[in-house]
């Protein structure tokens, strides 16, 4: 029997699809039915199944798969509850530019047994809506219904041309069970007919200006957020920085690996604020959606800005703009490439190789040093035998592979991460792609299922978790480690105690600095956070297979963390609760 639901997940293997993350209800009946014909008869040319008891953490899953390759992937729920149940993380694959397509089932359309899959439940009333669609069609790039088996493969593919198409995102298809249930006769697609769009460039006048107004800066700068989600993009902008002597890279968004910290030029990671903004003659918004907060940073007023980005005019943020010279909707691979080439065949380019330029590059060595020792001396443990964020991130990263990927989800302790990992490989630092607290559980165990898939068997890459203490309780452990435990997925999880979700204080005081709640305490805020056993959850929900560790002081760290890290090379998930001293 070769039915709609059995074209489904055949266009999806064919159009490039390996991994379906499901959560399965009572519209599923012929998807069921395919899933296990699929497996027993296409074994090899099947998506992989990974069942996940609940949506968040499927689509956080599939998000991270897909944000480390770029690959598409697919999350399947149930109807509109389902729907529902993918909360906060359709808006991280929204914002996060993850090419995911979502599948529902819709409640059957006919009620007496007139087709196949007619209802045959009570809750098959219940769960009728108007518009299931419009639940999540304001983050995703396309929503449409499946309305005929004899278009299914159509209807995949457009979608999945939608999400892999700059600005990418998640797609979403719905389809009611008597529609899924559907007989076809077999059908191919000419597979090399559906293909992306191709980046768009800058044109010829853009690169000459941007790259002739770079040489004559004074003080150029680019800041960038999410570049380095195409990893050919990081080279590209070191090769621009090691032309363009003195120019610096400042990060804003966090999302990606966009520049090296191993390079003079690295700024690091600073969210919205930082004085090269301030003083930076020349800068170059690349692939950001804010490059500063204009209440706290702002450029000089006779600065010229360049905006390049796939989605300039942030289509989806009803108030965004940026006081730019130009703006140009450009793949920031193609355009840096671009600006490359003509400063390496422009006769411009002769000025840099002029004496002031050698000065500028080594000012920034030097410049650079100096922040390096900054950030070292912040990160040394407290004396009374407590540490920071900062010295744990710095103990971790001695001791961990040189090529660990980092899924970083640590909301105020974002940049005393950043500053400590000094992350050097492209597509080795993945944060959240949006403020839907709670990805990084999925998220991490899908970046690893993806390196392993990218790599072979027994031969992914050490993935390591870094969540606050909040956001990990939102993340749906129960249901992250017991994922985590049933497909032999091990990651380490270090979870930052600082006993609170402090990112709503610190709103507080951006806007009410001397209010009643500047005096308050965490209680007192209902922001505090005491009690819970983080490791014992991962412990409790993995079925007792997981190592769970909890550490306070300084001279326990080093022995905690390596016994962790042991146990995530045999294979075992770990998960250390790291009591942090706040502010380091």
């Amino acid at each position: 029997m070769y039915t709609a639901s059995f074209a489904f997940f055949e266009a999806l293997w064919e159009a490039g699809v390996t991994h379906c993350f499901v959560n399965l209800g009572s519209d599923h009946p012929s998807i069921i039915e395919t899933m296990v014909k699929g497996q027993n008869e296409k074994k090899g040319q099947f998506p992989r199944i990974i069942t996940c008891p609940n949506e968040m953490v499927a689509l956080s899953m599939a998000d991270g798969f897909a944000r480390l390759t770029r690959k598409p992937q697919c999350v399947i729920v149930h109807v509109d509850v389902g729907t529902q149940g993918l909360g906060a993380a359709v808006h991280n694959a929204s914002c996060g530019r993850a090419p995911v397509l979502i599948f529902a089932g819709l409640s059957p359309y006919t009620i007496e047994g007139e087709m196949r899959g007619s209802r045959t439940e009570y809750i098959h009333w219940i769960q009728d809506v108007p518009d299931q669609k419009q639940i999540v069609s304001q983050y995703c790039r396309y929503s449409g219904e499946i309305k005929s088996g004899k278009n299914v493969k159509q209807m995949v593919n457009r979608a999945l041309q939608f999400a892999t198409s700059d600005p990418a995102g998640p797609v979403y298809l719905c389809g009611a069970r008597e529609v899924m249930e559907e007989d076809l006769t077999p059908y191919q697609l000419k597979q090399d007919q559906w293909s992306s769009v191709e980046p768009a460039a800058l044109s010829e006048a853009g690169v000459k200006r941007i790259a002739e107004a770079l040489i004559e800066a004074k003080e150029p700068l680019v800041v960038t957020g999410y570049s380095g989600r195409n990893h050919d993009a990081v080279g590209a902008l070191v090769r621009l920085a090691d032309t363009v002597k003195g120019l610096r890279v400042l990060d804003t968004g966090g999302s990606d690996m966009c520049f090296p910290a191993d390079h003079r030029a690295w700024l690091g990671l600073r969210y919205g604020s930082d004085e090269s903004i301030r003083t930076a003659d020349v800068i170059v918004v690349l692939d950001c959606d804010v490059p500063w907060i204009n209440t706290q940073c702002h450029p000089s007023e006779s600065a010229k800005i360049f905006h390049i980005d796939t989605d300039v005019l942030k289509k989806q943020m009803p108030v965004h703009y940026i006081a730019a010279q130009a703006r140009y909707s450009a793949d920031s691979f193609t355009a840096v490439t671009q600006i490359n080439n003509y400063l390496a065949n422009s006769a411009i380019s002769e000025k840099l190789s002029s004496s002031a330029y050698s000065q500028k590059w080594d000012n920034l060595l030097e410049v650079y040093n100096k922040r390096l020792a900054s950030i070292a001396s912040a990160a040394q443990p407290k004396d009374d035998g407590t540490f920071g964020t900062g010295h744990l991130c710095a103990t971790l990263r001695k001791l961990v592979p040189n090529d660990t990927i980092w899924a970083i989800e640590a909301v105020t302790n974002t940049g005393f991460v950043a500053d400590n990992i000094q992350a050097t490989l492209p597509g080795s630092w993945i944060n959240c792609g949006g403020g839907g607290l709670g990805w990084s559980g999925g998220g991490a165990l899908g970046i690893k299922l993806a390196s392993e898939w990218e790599n072979g068997a027994g031969k992914s890459k050490f993935v390591v978790q870094i969540v606050g203490d909040g956001t990990y309780l939102f993340s749906v452990p129960g249901s992250v480690y017991w994922i985590s435990q049933r497909y032999k997925i091990p990651v380490l999880t270090i979870v930052l105690n600082n006993k609170g979700w402090n990112a709503p204080r610190k709103s507080l005081l951006l806007v009410h600095p001397d209010g009643l709640g500047s005096k308050a305490t965490n209680d007192e805020l209902n922001i505090q956070i005491a009690g819970p056993d983080f490791a014992g959850i991962a412990k409790a929900a993995a079925g007792g297979n997981c190592f769970a560790g909890k550490v306070a002081k300084t001279d326990e760290l080093e022995r905690i963390l390596k016994e962790a890290i042991d146990s995530v090379k045999n294979g075992t998930t770990a998960v250390v609760e790291a009591v942090v001293a706040p502010g380091c």
